[in-house]
């Protein structure tokens, strides 16, 4: 290895190191935002029905300001390098994920898909060899969100809210019945959506507790998530 070899890998590996703090930053910027979101969205469980409004105008904006920071970080992946710097942001964006699908559920009682969520974030299609919202952080953002739900499903209880439960559980099963269908190879990924039937399980503990005491009102019909 002559000179200039060297001292080229140098100039290599200094352009990374500087890519790569660049890149921590906006990753620092997004962890910031999606902290601010769940500390937020956390008070939902000390919250009455009535007031969860207000409480999802105040992290909506937080949401939609994550587009400036992911048109930063496509902006400096070189084209064709995703697979190669993507974990640096994929547990902040499954954050944002969560987030985005908690808010949706609050507000319509539906599940926001993973196209609906790449628009709330900003992220375009165009930026897909760069920047990119793959399946299956979206789906680690789906269990995170179960997981948030089981804990409601209590909490809604002591707040007098008997009919969250309900509402909460047939979200549950219709997404955990989703998830069934898919072929899930990644393991990480597998062992979370088996975790989800404890979730499931304490769900229905809590909907059959409301049933047995009469707390809510007659079930309604089902209706399709």
């Amino acid at each position: 290895m002559d000179s200039w070899d060297v001292e080229r890998l140098n100039e290599l590996l200094e352009q990374d190191v500087e890519l790569r703090e660049k890149i921590k930053e906006q990753v620092t910027d997004l962890d910031k935002k999606t902290r601010n979101m769940v500390g937020i969205l956390n008070k939902i469980h000390s919250t009455p029905p009535e007031s969860i409004p207000g409480l999802l105008d105040c992290v909506r904006p937080i949401l939609h300001g994550c587009q400036t920071t992911t048109a930063a970080m496509a902006a400096l992946v070189p084209p064709s390098q995703f697979w190669r710097w993507k974990e640096m942001w994929s547990n902040s964006l499954r954050t944002a994920v969560y987030s985005a699908a908690l808010v949706e559920f609050l507000a319509t009682g539906k599940l926001i898909s993973l196209p609906e969520v790449s628009q709330i974030l900003g992220i375009k299609d165009e930026w897909k060899d760069r920047f990119a919202l793959v399946v299956e952080d979206y789906l680690h953002g789906l269990i995170s969100l179960v997981n948030e739900l089981s804990r409601l499903a209590v909490n809604a209880v002591t707040l007098g809210n008997f009919e969250a439960p309900i509402q909460i559980s047939m979200f549950v099963k219709d997404l955990f019945a989703g998830f069934s269908m898919l072929n899930l190879k990644n393991d990480t990924l597998r062992r979370r959506f088996d975790s989800l039937k404890y979730d499931l399980k304490k769900i229905e503990e809590v909907v059959y507790d409301v049933s047995l005491r009469k707390l809510a009102p007659p079930h309604r019909k089902e209706v399709s998530i």
